[in-house]
């Protein structure tokens, strides 16, 4: 069996048994929260005949092995149950919510790798510069505060006091664009409207670089940091005195060593956001996962808290999966250790 096919099955073989594990923690602490999901959804009006009817159809009455096996059959079927919250499937919900969110976290990612690395990279060539101070000084800025105080001040300084970027929203109400894949910027691509797509992409920007000015701070820093090891490395002294460019020794001798602790923190930076993105997409009115998730735990709605927490953890595992994979393609010392072991 080839290394990465190997080092794919232990992977994908260790995530099963985090989701199972996930479910069985998050179905319990759902159940054992204070207060009652029937109640809570019906209302105060609501008879107690009614409630009791709504407690029977969501088995609450009975014990939580027994809940948990009657969630895996559902389960095993695709069904998530109905959400108390909407009083729609969870899967549509899912469906509905979730293009949003990761719409916003491909682009913040992409900020991440595009922004991050080469700041880590002009740090670390320029040490001890302006350049490099300059770095330094935007990266710790970046990671001393929370994305939701990022996003408050980018609203406050470019949406109210520099009226460059909208305020909220996914696209201008002008535009009606048929959803195809729930992605709006891939929409617009489709329906071939260029003017819907710029301006779904300046709907973006904020939200996404308040997202990840974190995750560019630590991936600038960390870049900066293990490339400056790698300078002093003997291939490096060897290459600087063959007379190669120092431009070439940055971003080919030093920076590809020095780029697998950054792509970690990257993709951890990437998973994270998942659920962490729910304060940016409350402050810009994003129609997200993130925020549907924080609506229905406030609203303990049972069967739709279960349904998000599982889907962010599917997506954290397969992310890393993919860093894993990446990484193992970027070293091959890890291909290596696969085909040894």
């Amino acid at each position: 069996m080839p290394p990465v096919i190997r080092l794919l099955a232990k992977r994908l073989g260790t995530s099963l048994i985090v989701l199972v594990g996930v479910s069985m923690l998050i179905f319990t602490i759902a159940r054992v929260i204070p207060g009652d999901p029937a109640r809570i959804a019906l209302g105060p009006s609501a008879s107690p005949e009614q409630v009791q009817a709504l407690r029977d159809r969501l088995h609450l009455d009975e014990s939580l092995p027994v809940q948990y096996g009657y969630f895996l059959r559902d389960l095993s079927r695709g069904d998530l149950g109905v959400s108390l919250y909407t009083n729609r499937p969870v899967t549509t919900d899912i469906a509905q919510f979730l293009p949003a969110t990761l719409e916003l976290i491909v682009v913040a990612g992409l900020m991440m790798i595009l922004i991050g690395l080469p700041l880590g990279v002009i740090a670390a060539r320029y040490r001890g510069s302006w350049a490099d101070h300059a770095v330094r000084v935007f990266t710790l800025l970046g990671v001393s505060a929370p994305s939701f105080v990022w996003a408050v001040i980018l609203m406050l300084i470019f949406a109210f006091y520099l009226p460059l970027f909208p305020i909220a929203g996914r696209i201008a109400d002008s535009y009606a664009i048929p959803s195809v894949t729930g992605f709006l910027m891939v929409d617009t691509l489709l329906a071939g409207n260029l003017r819907a797509f710029a301006n779904a992409a300046w709907h973006i920007v904020l939200p996404a670089f308040a997202l990840a000015l974190s995750g560019i701070g630590q991936a600038a820093r960390l870049t900066r940091s293990n490339m400056v090891e790698t300078y002093d490395r003997p291939f490096i002294e060897m290459a600087q005195s063959y007379g190669f460019p120092e431009r070439r020794i940055a971003n080919r001798y030093a920076f590809r060593p020095s780029l697998i602790p950054s792509l970690t923190i990257i993709g951890l930076d990437f998973a994270a956001m998942l659920g962490n993105a729910f304060l940016v997409e409350a402050v810009f009115a994003w129609p997200g996962l993130s925020r549907y998730g924080v609506a229905v735990i406030l609203r303990k709605d049972l069967n739709a808290i279960v349904g998000t927490v599982l889907i962010i953890s599917a997506m954290f595992l397969i992310v890393n999966i993919v860093v894993d994979l990446l990484i193992a393609f970027i070293n091959p010392r890890i291909r290596y250790s696969q085909r040894a072991s």
